[in-house]
């Protein structure tokens, strides 16, 4: 159980509906039974608060507690982990703890954006960065084949990192009309995300589906139109 000291009045969340980054911290909190109160962010119209809390990245998720503000989501989670000790999520051992924390990296850099390129690109472009992500799952099927989830037989670290696989991506291959998760080419991927889905935790802390579809599919195309697109397929696509 968490301690008692802890209430919604000593932690604050600074968040945007349909971020996945944000919702990984709320996993985090609700698995550990942590209250908070919840603050939505305009992302598009940033508030005061916001600049003056992370002026830095000047992005959500920013945890506040106490007097304390930490930034950046798996920061905050792992913050999250070793505050509140209680329903661990980082594997105890160290080797497990590094792992655990290679492979949320690798699908941060390796996998998230070539799929946000594959769904604003289309054509050539957007061919390359399916393949691309294709091979990226492939590394991650291999991490979960024969395992439950990420974490075991209970959520840990790397389901919460890799979450947005399981709701979020569904939803960006809708819009960009591709397929990245074959669930013949990858099932035990395909069998995590739907175990990870049906935690009550999980699947009752989720964005609506409709809405956040409606929001990517005018997202993507502000994307795609961008001065700036060209330049992170440059960087990140492979030729």
């Amino acid at each position: 159980m968490p301690p008692r000291w802890v209430s919604g009045r000593d932690i604050k969340l600074l968040g945007f509906w349909v971020s996945p980054f944000v919702y990984r911290v709320i996993w985090a909190l609700k698995l550990k039974g942590i209250d908070y109160e919840y603050i939505e962010e305009d992302i598009f119209n940033k508030s005061p608060l916001l600049l003056q809390l992370n002026p830095i990245h000047k992005k959500v998720p920013v945890l506040i507690h106490g007097d304390r503000v930490i930034c950046e989501s798996y920061v905050i989670v792992q913050y999250i982990d070793e505050t509140w000790p209680h329903c661990p999520l980082l594997p105890q051992h160290p080797y497990e703890r590094a792992m655990a924390r290679f492979w949320a990296y690798f699908a941060e850099t390796k996998l998230l954006i070539i799929i946000a390129i594959a769904l604003c690109a289309r054509g050539e472009v957007q061919e390359r960065a399916v393949k691309q992500a294709m091979e990226a799952v492939e590394k991650i099927e291999g991490v979960v084949k024969g395992e439950k989830l990420f974490g075991g037989e209970s959520i840990g670290y790397l389901d919460i990192c890799l979450g947005w696989i399981s709701y979020w991506l569904p939803g960006w291959e809708e819009v960009g009309g591709m397929q990245i998760i074959d669930p013949i080419k990858f099932p035990a991927t395909s069998s995590w995300m739907n175990t990870f889905l049906h935690h009550p935790v999980i699947g009752d802390n989720l964005p609506a589906r409709d809405a956040m579809i409606e929001y990517f599919q005018k997202r993507s195309k502000d994307i795609s139109e961008s001065d700036w697109f060209e330049g992170i397929i440059r960087l990140h696509l492979q030729p």
